[in-house]
């Protein structure tokens, strides 16, 4: 199955090119939810301590003021992501007073939609389009949704590597055109396997029945009277009660995968083609703006997906023109669930093994994706999220149904060289003891974070709200016995004091009246630090 795989990472290790790709960047994205301490969603405004949530480069908001979102800059050492991850968990931590980082994916307590406030940005042009965009998430899709947590594992194939592979492949194309194609090859073959991250890493099996805000349960069975469960359930994050743009009759939306070319048209169709039911929500409706327009998707971001292509923008640049401009920069994998068992909410041996993984997704072969295939993909990821841990569950794939241990074992099998490649010079073998953690997850179940969630709720006799804020006070005590050194908080207060200057000279800057940016803005008329 994995043949040519094996030939290209066969001819890289002679020529001696398969050490760059140890070379590659690692950076993450890790939302959590400030929760007061019985676990509601906080309704304080973001601490102005933290800095600007529309300009602080490290600490900022998604989509509720409550939701944080930590961003790491990228690096080579997983260790010292992990370790600036770590940083800013601490200096948050300094200034939450008697608040919670919320230990999981799943919100708890939640008091119906106006519990939850929208993430505000200021009154810049900028700041309001962040927000009037959440309040359109909010009329399309509803605020539950959106407060549901995640991680998202951003990496950078090493820059000297593209021109050392390209001749080993032959390839006569312009660099930047080889470079484009081989990601977005990537990105499909993430998404043939992906059902592989839930499995191993899901971490939602259970929910709050506050979730579902007096809505029907669906599938769900009740756990005890304040959770509902499924018995072989990895992730219901990434199952059908999460946000899916495609769960709405009439709106659902697919991406083009085949090419960089593609992918960026289909989303430009999204983002310009009208839709009759968004429209009925009404876009400035008594002097409030509901939503950004009412096209299928108000701009890309909307689009959800388990992973992306991306080019940072430059300024208010609009992604795909990013992307059309400058090719991909890195992809973001966004399948992973907060690790409930981690005060950073990931660790180490994970982000080893997805690192891996995505080395794996870049050197196979990865043809284009068929519309039947397309269905495979979909219907493997909702399996495994609800069900994942049956024993004998089938899979579908393109040469027929897959048992998933037997898919998955050899899956951990064609990953195994690129492990024993990325631990090259390393004595530890960080990168296949990761590997050997997950063959013992494929074999037994019970070792999956979502069969050991359940086990301990089981001998704790809890629910699951109990369980994930008895994991959040446990984290608040860590970080409340390990304080952020005296020069580590000095450079994070900084970042904060220039950033919430940065967004008083955004501010002062502003000139356009709301409606002519936002024209301008898609009418690609705006550009630079605006």
């Amino acid at each position: 199955m994995f043949q040519q795989f094996e030939r290209r990472i066969g001819r890289l290790r002679q020529g001696g090119a398969a050490l760059l790709l140890r070379d590659g960047l690692i950076g993450l994205e890790k939302e959590s939810l400030r929760v007061e301490r019985e676990g509601s969603i906080s309704q304080k405004p973001h601490p102005r301590a933290l800095g600007s949530a529309l300009t602080n480069p490290y600490i900022t908001t998604d989509y509720s003021e409550a939701l944080l979102e930590f961003t790491t800059p990228p690096d080579r050492d997983v260790a010292a992501t992990l370790g600036f991850l770590r940083e800013s968990h601490q200096f948050v931590y300094q200034h939450l007073d008697d608040e919670l980082l919320w230990a999981t994916s799943m919100p708890c307590v939640v008091k119906g939609e106006a519990s939850i406030p929208i993430a505000r940005y200021g009154r810049s042009n900028r700041g309001r389009m962040k927000t009037v965009y959440r309040r359109g998430l909010g009329y399309r899709y509803g605020r539950v949704m959106q407060v549901i947590a995640g991680v998202h594992f951003n990496y950078s194939v090493p820059e000297g590597f593209w021109p050392v592979y390209q001749e080993l492949l032959g390839d006569r194309r312009p660099l930047r055109a080889f470079i484009d194609e081989q990601y977005m090859g990537m990105v499909r073959n993430l998404q043939r396997f992906g059902w592989l991250i839930p499995y191993l890493f899901g971490a939602s099996p259970a929910v709050c029945k506050s979730f579902l805000c007096g809505r029907g349960a669906s599938s769900l069975r009740p756990f005890n009277e304040t959770t509902y469960y499924e018995p072989y359930a990895t992730s219901l994050r990434m199952g059908d009660i999460g946000y899916q743009n495609s769960k709405e009759e009439g709106v659902g939306i697919k991406a083009n995968y085949d090419s960089l070319a593609g992918y960026i048209a289909s989303l430009r169709c999204a983002i310009e083609t009208p839709s009759e039911q968004w429209a009925e929500i009404g876009i400035l409706v008594d002097g409030e703006w509901r939503q950004l327009n009412a096209n299928l998707l108000q701009i890309e971001n909307e689009y959800y997906s388990t992973v992306r292509p991306k080019q940072p923008p430059n300024g208010m640049e609009k992604p795909v023109v990013a992307l059309g401009s400058r090719g991909i920069r890195y992809v973001e994998l966004r399948s992973l669930d907060v690790n409930a068992y981690d005060p950073l909410g990931v660790c180490e041996p994970q982000l080893r093994f997805i690192e891996a993984f995505m080395i794996f997704c870049l050197l196979n072969e990865s043809p284009v994706i068929a519309c039947e295939e397309r269905g495979f993909i979909d219907r493997n990821l909702l399996e495994v999220a609800h069900r994942g841990r049956e024993p004998g569950l089938m899979l579908h794939s393109v040469h027929g149904k897959q048992r998933l241990r037997d898919w998955a074992s050899r899956l951990l099998d064609a990953i195994e060289p690129v492990c024993d490649l990325l631990d090259v010079g390393n004595p530890d073998g960080v990168h296949l003891a990761t590997l050997m953690v997950q063959r013992a997850k494929v074999e037994d179940p019970d070792k999956t974070p979502s069969a050991r969630m359940l086990e301990e709720m089981r001998r704790e006799g809890e629910g699951f709200y109990a369980f994930a804020r008895r994991m959040s006070c446990l984290h608040k005590q860590h970080f409340d016995s390990h304080p952020l050194c005296p020069t580590r908080r000095a450079f994070h207060e900084e970042v904060a004091r220039r950033s919430l200057r940065e967004q008083q000279r955004i501010e002062a800057d502003d000139e356009l009246p709301f409606a002519e940016f936002l024209q301008r803005y898609f009418d690609e008329r705006l550009s630079g630090r605006a």
